[in-house]
């Protein structure tokens, strides 16, 4: 009864631990354990913690006690596919928030994505260090081809886009689309509109399975549910921020008509509202090591419990230029002569992109952002991921 309670912003995954300790506090009253060891159910919060992140599960109330302890427990590495998966990914420290969302989640949902979900239970199950190490280094490489197909598919997603037009939710479908990349795919489509996206993967039957994500202010799971429940689809359902559908392929307009006259305000509201709030303001060389360290603290950070966004400046371009698939990187400096890194993840082709690429060595800027710590290199450094910019002068 998932509206009977106030636990609605968990993820499955959350609600099964719950269900869990509810179990052992039953067994426990009936003497269960009077001859046998009750199990230790917070050893599997690292579990937890991945897959209310992995989810985009909003960071508040349990989920946030879920994944704060789970980030614990992984650091001791005591599930030995986790640990196993950890190595496979080249971290080289204790999982963060971050890395469960965009490291470790993609790859156990990797095998998934080409047929073999099996794969990641019998990693988060297995006890034998050998065979964790081996399906690890499988899911990695399930996780290469993942992206493979991932960019082909975004790049024909992206050629669709323009005939939306300014619909208030960007519903894609495509032929022989691999289903088990739409949703990523989606949450591409959505930060380049700037809008609700749904991406729909065409079989030779004629239905489509369906992925969305949605911008803050834009409860995409409840207009998917609400279409459902008009027939318009064979299912559908999910939470603010992301959802599922199964669709048949005559239907597709239907529903873009549907979702644009139920969202088009609420998205219209949203964009207007995108105004970045700044949480502080430094000096270009106060984005170090140690202000980050001292942000982490207020962590975890993700869905619903943003990092604080940093405002810097004012700072010249050093140097920029793009690197892997379409980010921009750039070191700036300020007045003092200090510099700081800088990325900006798939916004070379932007607006933001380019005019940091393009900025004249004696013109000025503010930048704001999310100060990390750049661990790749032989010394850790802070940069700042950036979200914007404004000329200074």
């Amino acid at each position: 009864h998932p509206d009977a309670a106030r636990h609605g912003h968990l993820a499955a995954v959350g609600v099964a631990f719950l269900l869990g300790a509810a179990l052992i506090r039953v067994l426990r009253g009936r003497g269960w354990f009077a001859a046998r060891a009750e199990p230790a159910l917070i050893d599997l919060l690292d579990i937890v913690a991945l897959g209310t992140v992995a989810d985009v599960a909003q960071l508040k109330g349990l989920n946030r006690a879920f994944v704060a302890q789970g980030l614990k427990i992984m650091a001791k590495r005591r599930n030995i596919g986790l640990a196993a998966l950890i190595d496979a990914s080249r971290l080289t420290r204790a999982p963060l928030c971050h890395d469960l969302g965009f490291a470790l989640g993609p790859r156990i949902n990797a095998g998934g994505r080409v047929g073999q979900a099996d794969l990641g239970v019998r990693l988060l199950t297995t006890q034998d260090p050998a065979e964790a190490a081996r399906i690890a280094a499988q899911l990695d490489q399930y996780n290469e081809e993942r992206r493979a197909i991932e960019a082909t598919v975004q790049e024909q997603a992206e050629g669709l886009l323009a005939a939306q037009g300014n619909r208030a939710v960007a519903v894609i479908a495509g032929a022989g689309w691999h289903p088990g990349v739409i949703g990523i795919v989606a949450g591409r489509i959505k930060e380049k509109a700037g809008r609700p996206a749904i991406v729909i993967a065409l079989d030779d039957t004629g239905v489509g399975k369906g992925s969305g994500r949605s911008i803050s202010g834009v409860d995409l799971g409840a207009a998917v549910l609400a279409a459902k429940d008009s027939g318009l689809l064979i299912a559908g359902g999910g939470h603010a921020m992301a959802a599922g559908l199964t669709v048949a392929a005559n239907r597709v307009d239907a529903l873009a008509d549907y979702l644009d006259e139920r969202l088009s305000a609420s998205v219209a509201k949203a964009r207007d509202d995108r105004a970045l709030l700044i949480d502080a303001v430094l000096a270009p060389a106060g984005v170090n090591p140690d202000f980050v360290a001292a942000i982490e603290q207020g962590g975890p950070y993700g869905a619903g419990w943003p990092a604080p966004l940093i405002a810097a400046g004012p700072m010249r371009v050093i140097k920029a230029d793009v690197v892997g698939n379409g980010h921009l990187r750039a070191i700036m400096a300020g007045d003092d002569g200090r510099s700081i890194k800088t990325i900006a993840f798939r916004q070379a082709e932007t607006d933001l992109g380019q005019a940091i690429l393009g900025a004249p060595r004696d013109r000025r800027l503010w930048v704001a952002g999310k100060a990390k710590i750049d661990d790749w290199g032989s010394r850790p450094a802070a940069e700042l991921h950036l979200e914007d910019a404004a000329w200074a002068d």
